[in-house]
């Protein structure tokens, strides 16, 4: 796949050859936990949005640790070439991985989805736990989702009506068609003719408010 191809929070592998030269080359990297063998493990990694000054030969990554590790994030870069796309899971997929306290506002959730025909996905602590295996949830974590977009307002409305009553604060974004995310509570918190933020591989832009 070309570089172009890849768009934010994509889930991809790296070849564990590659992995292991980009380590070998980052020096500031040497004895951070866990990222010796995190390609050969089948660990994925998360496509992040470029930063100024990074060029689009290679496709900018992202990779979080765990909280008890720092919960540092750290940036990455290789060719696309040496990545293949991973399928990620689905809420439903990851739900089992959630705290029990957490349950009833997923089930929530995934019928509200259901009423919309949308398969919303998860990315931070619980993907992250769920692909890993690694403790990444804490009492103070979000539930973070990606719900494809456009949505009609009824689906905003559901979720802000569940995030009001949810015991962790809901987060995430709306997927538009033409790859660009924009933060749910923002979209429903908008006026009428009013503009969001929208978030891109490799800008960000202010939109007109459209459901």
């Amino acid at each position: 796949m070309p570089a172009e191809a890849f768009a934010r929070h994509d889930l991809v592998a790296a070849a564990p050859a590659a992995w292991d030269a980009l380590l070998a080359g980052r020096r500031d990297l040497d004895g951070v936990p866990h990222l010796p063998g995190w390609a050969k493990a089948g660990r994925p990694l998360i496509v992040r949005r470029r930063v100024p000054g990074e060029g689009d030969a290679f496709v900018p990554l992202g990779l979080p640790l765990p909280p008890a590790d720092g919960k540092r994030r750290i940036g990455l870069a290789l060719p696309a070439e040496t990545l293949r796309p991973v399928t990620p899971p689905s809420l439903a997929e990851a739900a089992p991985h959630a705290p029990a306290a957490w349950q009833d506002a997923i089930a929530a959730l995934l019928a509200l989805a259901g009423e919309h025909g949308v398969t919303p996905r998860p990315f931070g602590a619980l993907l992250w736990q769920a692909v890993t295996g690694l403790t990444y949830l804490s009492p103070t974590s979000d539930l973070d989702l990606l719900w494809p977009g456009p949505v009609p307002r009824t689906l905003l409305d559901g979720v802000a009506r569940i995030d009001a009553t949810a015991p962790m604060r809901l987060d995430g974004e709306i997927l538009l068609p033409d790859g660009g995310g924009v933060q749910w509570r923002e979209l429903h918190e908008a006026p009428p003719g009013g503009t969001v933020l929208v978030k891109y591989l490799d800008r960000v832009a202010m939109r007109p408010v459209t459901l």
